[in-house]
């Protein structure tokens, strides 16, 4: 049997307000929108490092945004790694977004978008 070596591209998120997710994502979050094609409905594309992206869709939501569980760990969610964990963490304190440190012991943290999306991020440092 052949091993196929897979790599994540991209992961996308669904949201209900394109301006307010994309200022989360980039002045809060602190990550890089890049350029994305017309796919015939709104959204955004950030960069994550050199081959990764992170997509925000404004489609319609079937998940629940209430009844989610408090720690992100507990639910779907898209991990992220950063070099400088401190600052995010700051980040969030500074535009009180709640969120819960990692369960593991690890330097990671779990918090929710505007649309109750579960974001962790790791520290590399």
């Amino acid at each position: 049997m052949t091993k196929l070596n897979f790599l994540l591209h991209h992961s996308s998120l669904m949201i209900s307000d394109l301006e307010a997710s994309v200022k989360f994502y980039t002045e809060i979050v602190g990550l890089q929108q890049v350029p994305r094609p017309d796919l015939g409905f709104p959204g955004a594309w950030f960069q994550l490092g050199e081959n990764q992206q992170l997509h925000i869709l404004l489609l319609d939501n079937i998940d629940p945004t209430t009844g989610r569980p408090e720690h992100g760990g507990r639910d779907r969610h898209v991990a992220l790694t950063v070099d400088d964990f401190a600052y995010v963490r700051a980040s969030l304190d500074e535009n009180n977004v709640l969120y819960s440190m990692s369960k593991s012991g690890r330097k990671a943290l779990f918090f929710r978008d505007l649309d109750a999306n579960a974001i962790e991020v790791i520290g590399r440092e």
